[in-house]
C-alpha cells in the first residue's frame, strides 16, 4: 500500500527561516526594538500600512480606511534580567524583568545589552564538591539575591569598561532548534510565535488575494511579561471592534503539573480554546464553528479569572471589545528549551484565517 502524502504546509521554509531569525534576536521587555524591526521587514510586503506608539508596539494595517476594526494581536517581548548592582569583585547581581526563572539560572550562559555592544557572561554556581562539603545539612537553591553574572571582569572597573551598567539587559542565548516529530524548541516561543503566526495571517490573505470587509490590525505589543502594557495603551489608540489574541498556554502532559489545576492540553491536538470572563462568549462560539466546519483540531480550557494574556487589556478597552484568545500549547514555558509542535502553529494559523474570512461588520455579537 503507498503511503499517505504528508498534508502539504501553510506555512512555506521561507516563513520558518524568518521564525529562526526572529527567535534568536533577543527582545527583552521594555527594549523591543531590534526585535519589531525584524517583524516589520518581514510583515511589510502584506500590509498596506504602519504605525508605531511611543513604547513600540508594532502594528500592521490592512485597509486603514475601513470603519470597523479588527484585531489580531500577539506580544514582542520575552522576559530578561536587569543588572541591579556591581561588587567590587567584578561580579553583577541582577532583578528580574518579568517572570524570568530563578531556578534555571545556574550555568546558563547569557549576553549583557551593554552600552558598547553584547557582553557574553555566565551564571556561575558552586560546584557540586563545595555544596556537598558545606556544614550545612542543605545544598543551597538558587535565589534572585544568591545569583549572579561573571563576565571574566575582576573589578567593577573593569565590568564597566565593557559599557555594563545597572538597568542593562542580560538575555539567555539559547536558540531556536527543531527536535524530532516535529516539535520545535527555542527561547521565547512565547510569544514571538504568536507574532510569527499573525504574520503569517497577513501573507495567506495577501497571496490568495483575500478582501476583508473591514480593516485588520496586525498588532505586536510590548510590555505584556509585566503586566499586558503595551496593549493596553495600544488598545485605547485603535479602539477596536473586535480582537483575536494569541498566546501560549501550558502543555499539561509532562510530569510535575496537575491537571485537576491546570486542565488538558497537549501538544499537536490544536490550538487551545479558552472560557473565562473576559472571553466574549459569542465570538468565541464562533472561532469554535469555524474550526469544526474547516475541520481545524482544537482543544478547551478555563481560566477564573485572568487570562493572563493580553485580551483582558482588549476586552476592557474603551466601551468594551468582544475578544476571543486562541493558544498555542507550550511545554517548559520561561525556560531556554520552551517547546512546541509545528502542527499546532499551522491549525492556529489557519483559525484565525477562516475566521477572519467568516467575520463581517454585520456578525451579530450582541448577548441581547
Amino acid at each position: 500500500m503507498a503511503k499517505a502524502s504528508k498534508p502539504k504546509s501553510l506555512i512555506t521554509p521561507a516563513s520558518y527561516s524568518f521564525l529562526k531569525d526572529y527567535i534568536n534576536n533577543a527582545s527583552p521587555t521594555g527594549f523591543e526594538t531590534s526585535g519589531q524591526k525584524i517583524w516589520m521587514n518581514y510583515l511589510k510586503p502584506y500590509v498596506d500600512e504602519f504605525f508605531t506608539d511611543p513604547y513600540g508596539t508594532a502594528v500592521g494595517v490592512i485597509n486603514p480606511s475601513a470603519p470597523f476594526k479588527v484585531v489580531i494581536e500577539a506580544h514582542a517581548d520575552e522576559i530578561s534580567w536587569f543588572v541591579n548592582y556591581i561588587s567590587a569583585e567584578g561580579l553583577i547581581y541582577l532583578k528580574r524583568n518579568g517572570g524570568v526563572d530563578h531556578q534555571i539560572a545556574p550555568s546558563m550562559r547569557v549576553v549583557i545589552h551593554g552600552k558598547k555592544g553584547l557582553v557574553k557572561a555566565v551564571f556561575g554556581w558552586p560546584a557540586i564538591h563545595t555544596r556537598l562539603s558545606n556544614n550545612d545539612s542543605k545544598e543551597p537553591q538558587p535565589k534572585v539575591e544568591n545569583l549572579y553574572l561573571d563576565c571574566g571582569a575582576r573589578s567593577k572597573k573593569e565590568v564597566e569598561e565593557l559599557g555594563i551598567h545597572v538597568g542593562a539587559v542580560a538575555t539567555y542565548v539559547d536558540g531556536y532548534d527543531e527536535l524530532a516529530h516535529d516539535f520545535l524548541i527555542g527561547r521565547a516561543f512565547d510569544n514571538r510565535v504568536g507574532g510569527f503566526m499573525i504574520a503569517e495571517v497577513a501573507r495567506l490573505l495577501k497571496e490568495n488575494k483575500k478582501k476583508l470587509p473591514f480593516g485588520l490590525y496586525i498588532v505586536n505589543a510590548v510590555q505584556e511579561e509585566i503586566g499586558l502594557r503595551g496593549a493596553e495603551m495600544i488598545a485605547r489608540r485603535i479602539k477596536p471592534d473586535v480582537a483575536i489574541i494569541t498566546d501560549v498556554t501550558h502543555d499539561s502532559s509532562t510530569p510535575m503539573i496537575n491537571k485537576i489545576i491546570e486542565g488538558e492540553c497537549v501538544s499537536g491536538k490544536g490550538p487551545s480554546l479558552c472560557y473565562g470572563p473576559a472571553v466574549h462568549n459569542k465570538l468565541l462560539d464562533l472561532v469554535q464553528a469555524t474550526a469544526t466546519k474547516n475541520k481545524i483540531p482544537f482543544q478547551l480550557r478555563t481560566v477564573s479569572r485572568s487570562t493572563g494574556t493580553d485580551t483582558e487589556s482588549f476586552a476592557y478597552s474603551n466601551d468594551g471589545c468582544p475578544s476571543v484568545l486562541i493558544s498555542m500549547p507550550l511545554r517548559y514555558m520561561h525556560t531556554t528549551v520552551e517547546m512546541l509542535h509545528r502542527s499546532d502553529i499551522e491549525n492556529t494559523v489557519k483559525l484565525m484565517y477562516e475566521t477572519l474570512l467568516t467575520l463581517t461588520p454585520k456578525t451579530n455579537l450582541s448577548y441581547f
